[in-house]
């Protein structure tokens, strides 16, 4: 097989195993189900531009959410601030659940959002790469070119932070 097959097959297995995990990503910082799916296709059209550019990515995980993070700037960038209808009208999951658990689960995700929203930046990207991406610290490291030490300091404030947070919230 040529080279070209090779990395085509190679680009086609990563997507299959993280598109989910990128959505996943996307979706928890711009809450809109829609703009997390288009965010997602563009990180992984904009990889594989590269990829075709200048050639295959030694840590492709890394690099995707390095991409994803990128489109979520630009994103924030063009649209500052949504409004909070926007944000209640685009937050509740189809989860096929009675009406009771989706109100619940909805005001969680709500409460959530509304305490991420308090948090810098730097240590949202940490905390939701760690516990929402599953990422391991290094991953996280490579993909915000930090140390694996930054990385631990920033979820470790960040939680921190969110527990205050917490605390004041109710």
């Amino acid at each position: 097989m040529s080279d070209n097959i090779l990395i085509e097959q190679k680009f086609l297995k990563a997507y299959d195993e993280y598109s989910d995990a990128i959505f996943r990503h996307c979706y928890f910082r711009v809450s809109d189900r829609e703009k997390a799916k288009d965010l997602t296709q563009d990180t992984f059209t904009k990889t594989w531009e590269y990829v075709l550019k200048n050639g295959e990515v030694t840590d492709l995980r890394a690099f995707l959410y390095k991409v994803a993070n990128n489109l979520i700037i630009d994103t924030y960038r063009k649209k500052k601030e949504d409004s909070l209808d926007d944000m209640m009208e685009n937050s509740s999951f189809d989860i096929g659940e009675d009406e009771t658990e989706q109100l619940f689960n909805s005001i969680t995700v709500n409460q959530i959002q509304g305490l991420f929203a308090k948090l810098d930046d730097i240590y949202k990207d940490a905390i939701v790469m760690r516990y929402i991406d599953d990422a391991s610290p290094k991953e996280i490291a490579r993909a915000l070119n930090v140390s694996e030490n930054v990385v631990s300091v920033r979820i470790y404030r960040g939680l921190k932070k969110l527990r205050e947070l917490l605390k004041h919230d109710e």
